[in-house]
């Protein structure tokens, strides 16, 4: 069995033990390095697939981290570890970081994160950064699932001190309205770009996505449950398995009961939203 490598960085001997038993399995090596100068000299004497880049010892912080290790193994997916800042979280995109988690950082979920990113394949060029306001962000998505789910996580990191119930409606809406962009409007295809945008208010988060796409009329939507008719509430879902579309079907109906306003353009190709607080 060829053992996928992982090196996790955090200064913090209690987070690092915690973190590195959920990133234990069979088929991985984890080395355990506490020391962010001591983490560069391990990259500069062999290959790792996934780099947690937490703080370390000597004060280089992972985004430190991030940029020093970029520039020894440029393919090298690296998660990092920090503060809940925005203006942290965009320098992690720019420069190209597989995910960023704020501290106290929860185990399961980037355990998670690790394995998908071990299983995924190159993703650098997966989101670009158009506008990198933390009141204005935008973003170009490849029509990837693996890079949607990373985006949903990325600005869900950048608005993580709203309040709770305005968080949790934000994160089930943008990605169901994300996905039907890059399943519907961009078929899956890598070649194509889905753009969105967040910006924050002082009273309210907008959200907009334009998919590349021909768009669509809720005329003929036969495939999701805003378009069932009364008495068969789950006709749309015999619908996509005929189409073998994966399940679902309920975005736009869920989103439309989760968020204030929900508006579509007259092609149907883009979407807007707005969230109260």
């Amino acid at each position: 069995m060829s053992l996928r490598s992982v090196l996790l960085v955090d200064s913090d001997p209690e987070a690092h033990q915690i973190l590195a038993g959920s990133l234990k399995r069979e088929d991985r090596h984890i080395t355990d390095v506490y020391d962010g100068h001591e983490a560069l000299e391990q990259l500069r004497a062999e290959p790792y697939d996934v780099l947690v880049a937490g703080p370390g010892s000597n004060g280089l912080d992972g985004l430190k981290l991030l940029r020093r290790a970029r520039a020894i193994r440029p393919d090298l997916k690296v998660i990092v570890t920090g503060d809940p800042d925005p203006a942290r979280v965009l320098s992690a995109i720019r420069h190209r970081a597989y995910g960023y988690w704020h501290r106290p950082t929860p185990p399961g979920p980037l355990a998670e994160m690790v394995q998908q990113a071990l299983d995924s394949g190159p993703f650098k060029d997966d989101i670009r950064v158009v506008s990198a306001r933390p009141e204005w962000v935008t973003l170009d998505v490849r029509c990837k699932l693996d890079a949607a789910e990373r985006t949903t996580h990325y600005l869900r990191e950048i608005h993580c001190d709203l309040p709770a119930p305005v968080r949790d409606d934000i994160a089930v809406a943008f990605p169901e309205l994300l996905m039907n962009a890059i399943e519907h409007g961009g078929k899956y295809d890598a070649r194509k770009r889905v753009r969105l945008s967040l910006l924050r208010t002082s009273r309210c988060v907008i959200a907009h996505i334009h998919d590349p796409g021909t768009g669509f009329s809720f005329d003929f939507l036969p495939h999701a449950a805003v378009s069932n008719p009364a008495g068969a509430p789950t006709k749309h879902v015999e619908i996509r398995a005929e189409k073998g579309q994966r399940p679902g079907g309920f975005g736009i109906l869920m989103s439309r009961n989760l968020v204030d306003d929900l508006l579509y353009n007259e092609r149907g190709n883009a979407v807007l939203f707005v969230k109260y607080f």
